[in-house]
C-alpha cells in the first residue's frame, strides 16, 4: 500500500488519476507495473488522436474518436455479465479483460482525453457514474458503460428515476464535475460493498486502510477501521 500512499497523500490536482486507480490494484500486495499500463493508455490515446483528425465533421470529434477507439475498434464494453467481480473495479483489469463497470470505464476515458488535450470530466450520478465531453461552450454527457452512448436530457431524467425513484428530479449538483478524490472513494466504496457481502475481512480492511488514507479526517471510517484491526486481529 505504500505506493498507493505516496501518491495521494497530496494535494487533489496533484493527484494522478491514472496513477492511483492501477495502484488500487496492488490490494493482494502484487505490484502493478504502472509503465506498462500507462503505455497502454498512451497507445489507446495516439489511436484516438490519429482517428480525431481525419474527422471532417469537428464537433466533439475528440469524445467521438475516443468512443470509436475504445468501444468499437477495441471492444471495451460494460460487464453486464458480472457486474460484481471485483475484477471490474481494478483498471489494469479492465485493460486487460476490456470489461469493467461505469466508474472505471469512465476513469479509462477520461485519461485517454487527457492525454490528448480533450476536457473531459467526471459526473457522479447516481448508481451509475458517467462523463461529460466539452466542445468549447458546448458539453454532452456520455456513458462509457454502454458504448460511450450520448444521453440526453430525458435520458438522464429516466436514469435518475431508475437509480433513485419514482420521484427523484434531476438536480443540475448531479451532473457537477468529480474530483479525482471523489472518484477514488467511489471505486473503493464499490470494493467495499462486494467484499463486504462475501464476509472478506482481510480484503475489507484493506479497502479501509486506503479509504482512511484518502480521507484521513473522517471519523466513520477511522471508527470503522479500529473496529475491522480488532477483529481481524483477533482472527491470527
Amino acid at each position: 500500500m505504500s505506493r498507493f500512499a505516496r501518491v495521494v497523500q497530496r494535494a487533489d490536482t496533484d493527484l494522478d488519476l491514472d496513477v492511483a486507480a492501477l495502484l488500487l490494484g496492488e490490494l493482494d500486495e502484487q505490484p502493478i507495473d504502472l509503465a506498462h499500463y500507462r503505455g497502454v493508455i498512451d497507445g489507446i490515446a495516439a489511436a484516438a488522436a490519429r482517428v480525431r483528425d481525419q474527422l471532417v465533421d469537428r464537433s466533439f470529434a475528440g469524445a467521438r474518436a475516443i468512443t470509436q477507439v475504445l468501444f468499437l475498434e477495441l471492444g471495451f464494453r460494460g460487464n453486464t455479465d458480472d457486474y460484481y467481480d471485483p475484477r471490474n473495479s481494478f483498471l489494469h483489469e479492465v485493460i486487460d479483460r476490456r470489461v469493467g463497470i461505469p466508474i472505471t470505464l469512465c476513469v479509462l476515458y477520461m485519461e485517454v482525453a487527457r492525454r490528448i488535450d480533450e476536457r473531459v470530466t467526471g459526473v457522479g450520478f447516481p448508481g451509475h457514474f458517467l462523463v461529460r465531453a466539452h466542445d468549447g461552450d458546448q458539453a454532452v454527457v456520455l456513458d462509457p458503460f454502454n458504448a460511450g452512448a450520448v444521453l440526453s436530457r430525458s435520458d438522464l431524467e429516466e436514469l435518475n428515476r431508475r437509480v433513485s425513484g419514482a420521484d427523484a428530479r434531476l438536480d443540475p449538483s448531479i451532473l457537477a464535475p468529480t474530483s479525482t478524490r471523489q472518484i477514488l472513494t467511489r471505486i473503493l466504496v464499490n470494493l467495499a460493498g462486494i467484499y463486504g457481502k462475501r464476509g472478506d475481512m482481510f480484503r475489507s480492511l484493506a479497502i479501509l486502510e486506503r479509504l482512511h488514507l484518502l480521507d484521513a479526517d473522517n471519523l466513520k471510517i477511522a471508527r470503522e477501521l479500529e473496529q475491522l484491526r480488532r477483529r481481524v486481529d483477533q482472527l491470527n
